[in-house]
């Protein structure tokens, strides 16, 4: 028989294992997608000190305790990778290249990657001397200068990363000298690092070099100087792309920089698909806030099944009133009293009571979230 899971989980960062936690927990079958490191993003982090509870940790060791908590709870974990999927629907379909996977749910927690800038060298030096992730890379380039492109928050605290080991970094900045785009504290912290040199006004030009990286050519913004800088790595820094490549020919709606449109509840625009993690655009992507959508992802996902079995189990096929209502009309609710007890004698079924506050999905399902007053419908 044909294995339909009640939520597929696409993506093993902190949101999609926190979802898969919360989902194996309520007894939903949940199956975790992942086609690259369990852990996701997070995973390349050498050092968290800022999860509630856990003083100090690796992305890699939180990334294998959330997944060994969703496997216990009855979670489970595979390694592949999504390609189409056919979201409309009671059941979700996702395929890979040689695997078809089906839900009644589903939650996308594919977060994002660096963005790439197309600097002349970026491409051809990429892997030799060209780095995006300072966990992965600063300790090739021990006693070395390096360059890091970028003056927000993931640039300036990993370009201290980095002076652990390196001889010098010299950080590239678009802006007058003393501006940086990252948080006060950690543009103090770099000011006062030894090891950290500052070029303000400047933008990267070219990347140089035989089988690595030698030298860099940098623009200043004001006088139009090229001035050559040799180093042994460049480190970019400068911002991150939605992983949903493979959702644009889908209904559902994405914002301009590819993120996953959706509501507070993280509904996306689609019934039963639901978003978390930095796939989404928020203010704060932190571990932590990714596994706080991961749980709200989850129980939205319990309730929209919920509210869907009574659709299939009451309503679908069967001979039934549905009054639709808002909870705070308590005149909407005496009327369909009067109406049920008028219909209960015409021998209908079933009578079935909608709270459009309560029973969003529901109420979504019949067009109905928006209304201003009860209303009746005789499903036959």
């Amino acid at each position: 028989m044909e294995k339909i899971y009640d939520l597929i989980i696409v993506g093993a960062g902190p949101a999609g294992l926190a979802a898969g936690v919360y989902g194996a927990r309520a007894k939903m079958e949940t199956l975790i997608l992942e086609k690259g490191s369990i852990g996701g993003m997070a995973a390349k982090t050498t050092e968290i000190v800022n999860y509630p509870g856990i003083p100090k940790t690796s992305g890699e060791k939180l990334g294998e305790v959330m997944s060994k908590h969703a496997e216990k709870l009855g979670a489970t974990i595979v390694r592949d990778s999504i390609r189409t999927v056919e979201l409309n629907g009671e059941i979700k379909i996702l395929k890979s290249r040689r695997k078809e996977y089906k839900a009644r749910s589903v939650i996308f927690a594919t977060g994002t990657r660096p963005r790439v800038l197309g600097i002349p060298g970026e491409i051809d030096f990429k892997g030799r001397g060209v780095a995006y992730c300072a966990t992965c890379d600063a300790e090739f380039f021990s006693n070395q200068e390096v360059v890091v492109v970028g003056s927000g928050d993931q640039a300036i605290e990993e370009g201290m990363f980095i002076s652990k080991y390196a001889s010098k970094v010299k950080v590239i900045v678009l802006h007058d000298e003393g501006v940086l785009d990252c948080n006060r504290l950690s543009a103090e912290e770099a000011f006062k690092n030894p090891k950290i040199e500052f070029i303000w006004n400047s933008t990267l030009d070219e990347i140089i070099g035989d089988e690595s990286v030698e030298r860099v050519k940098v623009k200043n913004l004001k006088t139009s100087e090229i001035t050559d800088i040799p180093c042994k790595g460049v480190f970019f820094f400068v911002g991150m792309i939605p992983n949903t490549e493979f959702l644009k020919e889908t209904d559902l709606k994405l914002d301009k920089r590819g993120h996953i449109e959706c509501d507070t509840l993280l509904n996306s625009s689609i019934s039963g698909v639901f978003v978390a993690g930095d796939v989404r655009e928020k203010y704060l992507k932190q571990v932590i806030t990714a596994a706080a959508d991961g749980a709200v992802a989850a129980v939205a996902a319990e309730k929209y099944l919920e509210e869907m079995n009574v659709y299939v189990n009451r309503i679908k096929d069967k001979n039934v009133a549905i009054g639709f209502w808002n909870s705070l009309d308590s005149d909407g609710l005496k009327y369909l009293s009067e109406k049920e007890k008028e219909l209960r004698e015409d021998n209908i079924e079933d009578f079935i009571y909608i709270d459009i506050r309560k029973n969003r999905y529901l109420a979504k399902f019949f067009d109905k979230e928006n209304i201003d007053s009860p209303e009746l419908i005789i499903n036959k």
